[in-house]
């Protein structure tokens, strides 16, 4: 094929990809810079379970206006149910999902959009009496009353109370008063619970509340219990582990009381996420907004249309093209060598969860602890396939291995290196081996530092913000890249590194 044609692909592909980019941005009005100062998030609820020719019914609990933050929007998206939103107890909210008969996979779908309040606004009244009354009965009421009893006359207010009772409730060795409410290997919510009826029985009410945190980037989230205390005509929130009154900023509260976030019916097994995402810059609201309007249909075949969760994950793929396009020239133009094509990528990705430093000490150390293993291996004459499935297997247990003597030392990030592709792993150490004995140890060498710069510079790469709001909000960026990649695959001259090699041909 002549190159008049290759040159025709690329000229098309960069045109149609700078064009869709170019009304994005400029008559779309989608934001060129990422805004990391909005305080809207988008929340999603994503719960799947199988039917099966019976009436469902699915209710979980979902969140409400706060003092710290307001909902501006929400959605419920599911195939066939009726819908019914309610306040059953104590002022939650719950939706409620029903159907008379399916059958297979269902999935429900709860969005909202929530917005961080001022700091200055100040909560009213509720509207709703708080609870008083405890809910033990003898013999434990007795002991959450001398428990209340002993405390007060140890504390000067209502913080120093609730201290000394978070310090007794997690004391290692506790006291029988506190064995016989907490009982043996307690979880977190039972002492909780206890720590709450404790409070009730010294006439303070007091409440559990779940929420979660909010993340700087989008991904799943869990429950986080906290618990608060009804004092001048307000709750107050309370650090379930230190007692401290002040709930951080980036809490959000979802629903109170001891009930379980979802009460089903007709259901064998249940399973939810919940994931968050920052919605980063209002701007792209706008955009979507007046796309949405403008051209319906546009929006039904953008990322933005996904599962947050899904998003998430978008995120991170649309940077692998990159790091292939980084890899392209580093390879094929600088002459950089390396042990396959995708192992310094798949890498990069390992290293975004361990951090880099740690990224590069554990995967020296597996690398070289199965290189030993590996010439062992090779003494004992072993076909390709046993020989590798072997190696793998090793390269699992070393990984384990890492992990375990990590934690024992305190080194958390050690934990990580479960994060970096075993598979992936196992073929670098085959190859460099092989190399190792046609080549010589210094070639081997020499590929795998390759290997490793490739995959810290691929790294730093992908690891920028700006280029991964680009690539998400832009993806039609890829066809420029794609372009690109083209046009080098017929580069065919000198590597920049091969020049001092034939330094001797060129003519003086």
């Amino acid at each position: 094929m002549k190159k008049r044609h290759l040159y025709i692909l690329a000229l098309s592909l960069t045109l149609l990809g700078l064009g869709l980019f170019a009304y994005k941005a400029f008559v779309l009005k989608f934001p060129l810079v990422e805004d990391t100062s909005a305080l809207i998030w988008n929340l999603e609820v994503h719960a799947t379970f199988k039917a099966k020719d019976k009436p469902i019914k699915v209710g979980i609990y979902i969140p409400r206006n706060t003092p710290e933050y307001a909902i501006l929007d929400e959605n419920f998206i599911s195939q066939g149910f009726g819908l019914a939103t309610t306040t059953p107890d104590e002022g939650n909210r719950r939706a409620i999902w029903s159907i008379r008969k399916a059958n297979g996979k269902q999935s429900l779908y709860y969005r909202a959009i929530i917005r961080r309040m001022p700091t200055d606004h100040v909560p009213g009244k509720p509207k709703n009496a708080p609870l008083t009354k405890p809910t033990l009965e003898s013999p434990l009421l007795e002991a959450a009353q001398a428990l209340a009893e002993d405390l007060l006359s140890k504390s000067a207010d209502t913080e120093t109370f609730v201290q000394a009772l978070i310090k007794r409730i997690h004391d290692p060795s506790p006291s029988e008063t506190i064995s016989v409410l907490i009982g043996n290997n307690p979880s977190l919510e039972t002492k909780l619970n206890t720590v709450v009826e404790v409070l009730k029985a010294s006439r303070l009410p007091a409440r559990v509340i779940h929420g979660i945190r909010i993340p700087t980037e989008p991904r799943s989230v869990q429950w986080e219990m906290w618990f608060q205390i009804y004092e001048n005509n307000s709750w107050r929130s309370f650090d379930p582990l230190t007692g401290t009154p002040e709930i951080s900023g980036d809490y959000v509260e979802w629903w109170h009381g001891t009930k379980p976030f979802f009460k089903v019916n007709g259901i064998k097994k249940f399973e939810y996420t919940v994931s968050v995402a920052p919605n980063q810059e209002e701007a792209i609201q706008a955009a979507l907004l007046s796309t949405k309007l403008a051209i319906p249909k546009l929006l039904d075949f953008s990322l933005f249309n996904l599962p947050l969760q899904t998003q998430a994950v978008y995120r991170i793929l649309l940077m692998v093209p990159l790091g292939a396009l980084l890899l392209l020239i580093l390879r094929n133009i600088i002459g950089i060598k390396t042990f396959g094509t995708f192992m310094p990528i798949l890498m990069a990705l390992a290293f975004r969860e361990t951090q880099l430093l740690w990224g590069i000490i554990l995967f020296s150390l597996v690398v070289s602890l199965g290189l030993g293993v590996r010439f062992y291996l090779e003494q004992l004459k072993l076909l390709l396939v046993p020989r590798l499935a072997s190696l793998l297997i090793v390269v699992v247990l070393l990984m384990a291995f890492l992990s375990i003597l990590s934690f024992q030392l305190g080194f958390e990030r050690g934990l990580s290196v479960a994060l970096f592709p075993m598979v992936i792993i196992t073929m670098t150490i085959e190859r460099m081996c092989i190399v190792w004995d046609e080549r010589g140890a210094s070639e081997s060498l020499q590929q795998g530092i390759g290997s490793l710069v490739v995959a810290v510079l691929t790294y730093l790469t992908m690891s920028i913000p700006y280029v991964e709001h680009l690539l998400f909000v832009f993806p039609e960026l890829l066809l420029v890249l794609l372009a690109g990649t083209l046009l080098m695959g017929r580069y065919s001259g000198f590597r920049l590194l091969e020049l001092r090699r034939f330094k001797a041909l060129a003519p003086s």
